[in-house]
């Protein structure tokens, strides 16, 4: 099987390409590098090039600080071209988007909630994926949309919460932290990644499937830091109050998978205690 993969230099999709890679897959792996994203010419190319049997896109922007940091976002995040680029090889699209699709809920979150109006990172992964399954069902291609909560594991950013914690433990120094309240639902990265080899092998999946990859269970910010003391072994201390947060935070963030356990047989292995520990082990022991 030949997969290529968008975003492959990024957080998920370099862990994506390793698992694929140990499968036996031959992976043409496309990062910033080496197609720009937003010339739908090139882009088209690098994919008819590929001819895959499988599409993992996962590529995505997130920079809006002006209109022409906009308009790049969301061209890599609408990628309009991508469904034209696939040939008649390609059997499946498994596009990997995100949980900022969605409107804020006091609710879990399912698949039929109301989508995002006040993010334009989530508005665009939205939009995106809704182009997406709107093309793929013109053309016959089977195409899903795998919407994931907070994913975090080794190698993610050093700039968000999960890096940012642990770093401190290594080095003894304070985090500064959120108000209290704001609750995330967070997935380990090789359960998503395992969520995305499912679905480009499930045939009988129909098409147009939207599918939600979360635990379930939602983390408040000071309960993660306490947890990951507990991994760690070592003290956190937190200025509770000097991180203004993200766009999307919120104090109910929580995903119901129930669609995903039914259609995809796929239940998240690991927990947040057992994937601090993980990370910890891979980013800071190892490293020492």
């Amino acid at each position: 099987m030949h997969a290529l993969v968008t975003g492959a230099g990024g957080f998920v999709g370099r862990h994506l390409v390793a698992r694929l890679r140990a499968d036996g897959w031959t992976v043409t792996a496309l990062t910033r590098e080496r197609v720009d994203l937003t010339d739908p010419v090139a882009a088209t190319a690098a994919v008819r090039a590929a001819d895959p049997d499988v599409v993992f896109s996962l590529a995505a922007a997130r920079a809006r600080e002006d209109a022409r940091a906009r308009a790049a976002t969301t061209a890599v995040n609408t990628s309009p071209w991508l469904v034209d680029a696939l040939g008649p090889r390609c059997r499946a699209v498994v596009r990997l988007g995100s949980s900022t699709e969605y409107a804020a809920s006091g609710r879990p979150l399912t698949e039929d909630a109301p989508l995002s109006t006040a993010s334009f990172f989530g508005g665009t992964k939205a939009a995106g994926s809704l182009l997406l399954l709107a093309g793929a069902a013109e053309r016959g291609v089977r195409a899903t949309v795998l919407r994931a909560f907070q994913v975090y594991g080794p190698g993610d950013h050093p700039g968000r919460l999960v890096p940012v914690v642990l770093a401190a433990a290594a080095a003894g120094r304070r985090v500064p932290l959120t108000g209290p309240g704001r609750r995330r639902d967070w997935v380990w990265v090789g359960d998503v990644v395992e969520a995305c080899v499912r679905a480009a092998g499930a045939d009988d999946l129909p098409a147009g499937t939207v599918l939600n990859l979360g635990t379930g269970v939602q983390t408040a910010n000071e309960e993660l830091v306490a947890l990951a003391a507990r991994a760690t072994g070592r003290p956190v201390p937190v200025d509770v109050g000097a991180h203004p947060g993200r766009d999307w935070d919120t104090g109910h963030w929580v995903a119901d998978p129930a669609r995903a356990r039914r259609l995809l047989g796929w239940e998240p292995a690991v927990d947040l205690l057992e994937g601090l520990r993980r990370t910890w082990r891979a980013d800071h022991v190892v490293a020492a």
